[in-house]
């Protein structure tokens, strides 16, 4: 008799951190290139499934081939022309989500991240949205667990400075 064979093990960790990673995407390149992202994200790591010596650090390796998706996102962005405004926008089908859209994607706060110098934005959004630890944020990023703990920290007071300077300018209009 035959045994049952489960998912393969890359469906399986697709399955298990591929959420985490979607919510990660959507904090830095926003929700509408998120999807491309992911999907670029999932194709390159499964181009590199087999050669993935540390199944341990499944979900670091994830998260840093979908920081190297997000920052060529940006720029790609910073390269593309601007329209002029004339012309009509072309029209296709509505792309389906891979993933339920996360509603936070919408929150000025996480429009801020995606606002922030690269490394810090990259550090915020792995330690919040993608819920990793300051020890896999730095292997996502190539970078020492401290130099990951210092970006989140300087991502962070960055974002409160400008917090408490809206909230001022608030207070005096």
């Amino acid at each position: 008799m035959k045994a049952k064979q489960g998912p393969p093990p890359f469906e399986l960790a697709l399955d298990r951190i591929g959420p985490a990673v979607h919510r990660f995407l959507v904090a830095r390149v926003g929700p509408d290139g998120a999807d491309d992202c992911f999907q670029e994200t999932m194709i390159a790591a499964l181009r590199g499934w087999d050669g993935l010596r540390d199944r341990s650090a499944v979900r670091s390796w994830l998260f840093a081939i979908a920081a190297s998706k997000a920052a060529d996102s940006h720029r790609a962005a910073a390269r593309a022309p601007v329209p002029d405004g004339e012309g009509e926008p072309a029209a296709g089908p509505a792309a389906a989500p891979v993933f339920e859209r996360v509603s936070a994607a919408a929150d000025p706060v996480w429009a801020a991240v995606r606002c922030l110098p690269e490394k810090q934005a990259a550090a915020v959004a792995l330690r919040f949205r993608g819920d990793l630890t300051h020890r896999e944020v730095g292997a996502a990023l190539g970078i020492s667990e401290e130099a990951a703990r210092r970006n989140v920290f300087e991502g962070l007071k960055r974002l409160r400075a400008e917090q408490a300077e809206r909230i001022r300018d608030e207070r005096t209009d």
